[in-house]
């Protein structure tokens, strides 16, 4: 996500011409672009990072499910 963010303000900075980034040439963002994309569609799936993504998210729902079973009990008794 940095590096979403980080072409993203380079793509601001440079088509508003502010300071250095006035002569920063378009073909270092584009090369961004590039490995943004490399990373997101394939390192991070050999990596296994979303699927541990998926897997967190899992989890919490499923404590969630679990901490609001026994709120629930809780309360009756």
């Amino acid at each position: 996500m940095p590096l979403i963010l980080l072409i993203a303000a380079l793509c601001v900075l440079r088509f508003f011409e502010v300071w250095r980034f006035a002569e920063l040439s378009w073909w270092w963002i584009v090369g961004l672009m590039v490995v943004a994309f490399i990373w997101f569609e394939f390192i991070e799936k050999m990596l296994g990072l979303d699927k541990k993504k998926a897997h967190n998210v899992d989890n919490q729902r499923r404590e969630d499910r679990v901490r609001k079973a026994f709120d629930k009990n809780g309360k009756r008794k």
